[in-house]
């Protein structure tokens, strides 16, 4: 009889402990994805010494129509490149030593986005920019 009085709370715990599990079983949430992220990008840049160092910027793209986003992710390599030509160009009028505009890095990298996409609909978003 005590068995049956200590198997019974712990019987109960266990069934209701895994209803909820249970429960959310039958339940299937689809998110699409919205987000991927690019490798940095890279650009040679003056410092104020005179010598050369980089400038490192981490982007991503944030996409909410899925057909808008199935052909930025078939045109990564071709949004890399342009995001590393439009970085190069900025970084090569950068005044030694000067602190880059984030801003303006940021909207000319929307309008590669946008041009190599071939339409508006993307957000160009940055992670970190760095230079060393």
């Amino acid at each position: 009889m005590q068995r049956r009085a200590l198997l019974l709370p712990l019987l109960l715990v266990a069934t209701l402990g895994a209803t909820p599990v249970l429960a959310n079983e039958g339940k299937k949430e689809d998110k699409a994805v919205t987000y991927f992220q690019l490798d940095p990008i890279n650009a040679v840049v003056l410092r104020r010494d005179g010598r050369r160092g980089v400038m490192t910027v981490e982007t991503g793209l944030e996409v909410k129509d899925p057909t808008l986003m199935k052909r930025a992710q078939a045109s990564t390599p071709r949004l890399r490149a342009a995001f590393a030509q439009t970085l190069m160009v900025y970084c090569a009028g950068l005044r030694g030593g000067a602190a880059p505009d984030i801003d303006h890095v940021s909207r000319e990298l929307q309008k590669a986005a946008d041009q190599v996409l071939g339409k508006p609909g993307s957000k160009v978003l940055l992670g970190s920019a760095l230079i060393s």
